[in-house]
């Protein structure tokens, strides 16, 4: 994309996500090191450390206000959800990331603008960028508003499924769920599918733009599942979703015939 171009989608976005700022200020956030070795700039490492430890304290900071009650180990495991890199590409993909990188030839022709990790180092670095660019109380108002509120509500939505379904099936049956994924679509459309198996019997399937995602959602219908199926209802406070409210979610039970999970075969 042409300089003034992409500039202007630059200043597109910054509106979108009301930050006034010059699109000059940020666009080294979105300089690939690959492209930085073709002569594109200074790419956007060192800004993503720095952003990097930025998106931890706000994150820490705005999780200890919102939970107050929440342990320590409590409040750990929601900060590594909300600045997983899987997180911080969600976030970058949902703001158009991918069209304002800056990529080497590499990179650019293998499908790097949609990279999780490319598209993660980049949120990240636009962090910072912001931050030097204002102060760290527009770049937290913009942390919190654009990317936690949003991650956290999907990391509900699903309530670590996987979790809960390894703690009862390991309870219940001695097993581990094993998960397998497959994925179709282009790149900047990418779904993924996952089935769940609890010894060799496919208990939920999932779909989603991320393997988490669709691992998630084939965990929660598996427990949905296992816990009618034993007469376990989920306890009141119980945050695992009904299967049948959750469009991301595909019924597997006219593929299930047997009524209880089988143990793996031994092989000879």
């Amino acid at each position: 994309m042409p300089g003034e171009a992409r500039r202007r989608r630059i200043r597109a976005l910054l509106r979108a996500i009301d930050i006034e700022l010059d699109p000059i200020a940020v666009e080294p956030a979105f300089v690939h090191e690959s492209a930085a070795r073709e002569g594109a700039g200074t790419s956007n490492e060192r800004l993503e450390l720095l952003g990097d430890a930025i998106l931890g304290f706000v994150t820490v900071r705005w999780l200890y206000e919102r939970y107050p009650n929440a342990t320590e180990g409590e409040l750990a495991r929601r900060k590594h959800a909300l600045v997983s890199g899987d997180a911080c590409a969600l976030t970058a993909r949902r703001l158009g990331f991918g069209d304002l990188m800056l990529l080497g030839h590499g990179a650019a022709s293998s499908g790097g603008a949609e990279n999780s990790s490319i598209l993660s180092d980049a949120f990240e670095a636009f962090v910072a960028a912001v931050v030097r660019a204002s102060d760290l109380t527009v770049g937290a108002a913009f942390i919190e508003r654009e990317h936690l509120a949003h991650v956290e509500r999907d990391e509900q939505a699903f309530a670590d499924a996987k979790t809960a379904l390894q703690e009862y099936t390991q309870a219940r049956y001695g097993f581990t769920p094993t998960y397998y994924e497959r994925s179709e679509g282009p790149p900047h459309e990418r779904r993924y599918t996952s089935v769940v198996k609890i010894g060799e019997e496919a208990m939920g399937e999932g779909i989603g733009s991320s393997k988490k995602a669709a691992q998630q959602s084939a965990a929660s219908l598996a427990l949905a599942k296992l816990r009618t199926r034993d007469g376990d209802p989920p306890p009141p406070t119980d945050p695992i979703p009904s299967p049948q409210s959750d469009p991301r979610v595909i019924d597997l039970s006219t593929r299930i015939k047997s009524s209880r999970p089988r143990r793996p075969r031994t092989k000879v």
